[in-house]
């Protein structure tokens, strides 16, 4: 009769508690799965089929109690890693919603909200036309998969352990929101330009004839140049997103190896 120890059922459940940890935080935070659309069962039953396959490549994992505080430190450490791993993809979503809000801000569709299903709240349309948009350029690309394929092999880069992203790690991941920032407005930048030279030339009619009433002419007319602009670049927007998209998997490889 084969004898099962209480130390080799501990280490069984360890092996498949700690990825899972990590797995679920990505998958949490991570864009579409990580959404209110996704059921929490659905994100669940994911994560223990993700594990179940992933875990017979790991590499050893540490010998540590089930239940004891080293143990419970190593589950909140991965759950940590795989949150700012989906942190860091969502940023990408987040460079197009706001480039949506400079948009709308300058052509005067900022009151144009509606609800946005899958985070709850009001945000406003164009920037949610282009959250759709860029959320199914990232499906088309297998942007999904080549984050779990991340994923998974940080835990080669990265093993399961007392270790953690260090200092450097969490200012490279300010310095990446900074870069969101900035490519939001490179993308936001044909329309302000255009809307910019609009507003001009509304200021230089409203000198030469003071008596045109430039508020209602001037509202219809920026908003219809702002759609026109961005039905002429919308092409380059959705090219633009793979160039982004390569640049966001680079540094999170960069990350996990640091």
């Amino acid at each position: 009769m084969f004898e099962i120890e209480a130390l080799d059922v501990s280490h069984w459940i360890t092996r498949y508690i700690y990825p899972f940890a990590r797995i679920s935080g990505l998958l949490m935070v991570m864009p579409l799965i990580g959404t209110r659309m996704v059921s929490q069962r659905i994100r669940l039953l994911l994560a223990v089929a993700i594990t179940f396959i992933v875990v017979p490549i790991l590499p050893p994992i540490p010998h540590v109690e089930a239940i004891s505080l080293a143990s419970f430190i190593i589950v909140l450490q991965q759950l940590l890693i795989g949150i700012v791993m989906g942190f860091v993809i969502e940023l990408l979503m987040q460079v197009f919603v706001i480039a949506g809000q400079l948009i709308a801000m300058q052509t005067g569709l900022g009151i144009a909200t509606t609800v946005d299903p899958s985070q709850g709240a009001s945000v406003v349309v164009i920037s949610q036309w282009f959250l759709f948009m860029v959320s199914l350029v990232f499906l088309a690309l297998n942007g999904h998969l080549v984050a779990i394929e991340i994923l998974v092999d940080s835990f080669r880069t990265l093993p399961i352990g007392f270790e953690s992203f260090s200092v450097n790690q969490f200012s490279s991941i300010v310095l990446w929101s900074g870069w969101m920032l900035a490519a939001a407005v490179v993308i936001s930048l044909p329309a302000m330009a255009a809307l910019l030279i609009v507003n001009l030339a509304f200021g230089v009619m409203t000198r030469a004839a003071p008596q045109l009433n430039i508020f209602a002419l001037g509202f219809p007319v920026t908003m219809i140049v702002g759609l026109l602009i961005m039905w002429l670049n919308i092409d380059e927007m959705a090219r633009s997103f793979p160039r982004y998209m390569d640049t966001l998997f680079e540094f999170l490889k960069k990350l996990v190896v640091m």
